[in-house]
């Protein structure tokens, strides 16, 4: 939901940058070669892969590793929409293994 956000905030501010409005009907691709800027959507999922691999690869047992992997005495969410969890949208691509994954440099 919030990458969906992301995307719909950067298409508008492309489009105040190049003083192009919806009505133009200018397509999203033809605005994102005018402008040359990346796709943040892109660009929030590389740095939270290279992260993971840094927090997967640390053997010191400092707090990264130790708050991913922790869960509560109940083994259970709150009630009511359960909140996502960092390493939800990762174990979601990756699967379970996305620690093994994620360790890879390649």
């Amino acid at each position: 939901m919030i990458i969906r956000r992301l995307r719909v905030t950067q298409r508008a501010m492309e489009r105040a940058m190049l003083g192009v409005y919806l009505r133009d009907q200018i397509r999203n691709e033809e605005i994102r070669r005018r402008t040359r800027v990346t796709n943040i959507a892109q660009r929030v999922a590389k740095l939270k892969w290279q992260w993971a691999g840094h927090i997967a690869r640390r053997t010191d047992g400092r707090w990264g590793l130790k708050v991913l992997e922790w869960r509560p005495r109940t083994g259970k969410r709150s009630v009511g929409r359960p909140q996502t969890r960092w390493t939800d949208d990762i174990r979601r691509v990756a699967g379970s293994r996305w620690r093994q994954a994620a360790q890879d440099r390649a």
